[in-house]
């Protein structure tokens, strides 16, 4: 395995009110090509700090988040965009689908902004919809869906570009226990069988028992990792 994600003495520090507080505080970690692993903790730890942070959706304070060589407190804005547009895949606890768009459409939407053939763009949805279980719901829009049909929809959108890595935050906390189940073993075989590098952000025992890498963060820091 290879990393595809490096962080360097990673701070990123706030003010909240005269309080400097350190949401994330030295973090020195890397994510392999090919890892299931979770980011773990409690409220409040600074597990989707670090999340945001290697997904381009905030900046550092100080170190560095290295995503395949690509340093990405050097890039500026237009340059974080275009990596999370065809770098970074996310998948958000409200699942963040465009309501008027269909299923097929909220899938399409980060190809269509890459400029993909709409040919192209067909044969790579509806081929994506059928591996997370969506064949013949291509046409429904989020609100003709459950909430574990629009997940599997987010998933979708997350990897049918073919990204580095996904991104998921706390992916099933809106979610019933056996739907969450079934988005991990669906997220599971994903990694397994196509290799896509998963991280989570969550405190979800279920994510934590699949999970073959847990880190655990405490107060903005490693505080210890499991392997399984």
């Amino acid at each position: 395995m290879s990393g595809i994600v490096e962080l360097r003495n990673l701070h990123k520090h706030y003010q909240q009110g005269e309080l400097e507080v350190k949401a994330v505080d030295g973090v020195s970690l890397t994510i392999e090509k090919g890892d299931f692993a979770a980011l773990c903790g409690p409220s409040g730890s600074g597990k989707t700090s670090i999340l945001n942070l290697i997904g381009g959706l905030d900046s550092v304070t100080s170190g560095q988040v290295i995503l395949e060589g690509t340093d990405l407190a050097e890039c500026d804005n237009a340059e974080l965009a275009e990596i999370r547009k065809n770098r970074i895949g996310f998948v958000f606890q409200s699942y963040n689908l465009v309501p008027v768009m269909t299923a097929y459409e909220n899938a399409a939407f980060v190809l269509d902004l890459q400029g993909v053939d709409s040919k192209i763009i067909r044969e790579k949805v509806m081929k994506t919809l059928a591996d997370v279980g969506l064949q013949g719901l291509e046409n429904r829009r989020p609100d003709q869906m459950s909430g574990g049909q629009q997940q599997r929809v987010a998933i979708a959108r997350a990897i049918v570009t073919k990204p580095a890595i996904v991104l998921a935050d706390e992916p099933t906390a809106n979610v019933d226990s056996k739907t969450a189940i079934s988005l991990l073993s669906l997220m599971q075989t994903l990694n397994e069988e196509q290799g896509i590098t998963f991280l989570f952000s969550t405190h979800d025992q279920h994510v934590m028992d699949r999970a073959k890498r847990i880190i655990h963060i405490l107060d903005g820091q490693v505080e210890s990792e499991e392997f399984k």
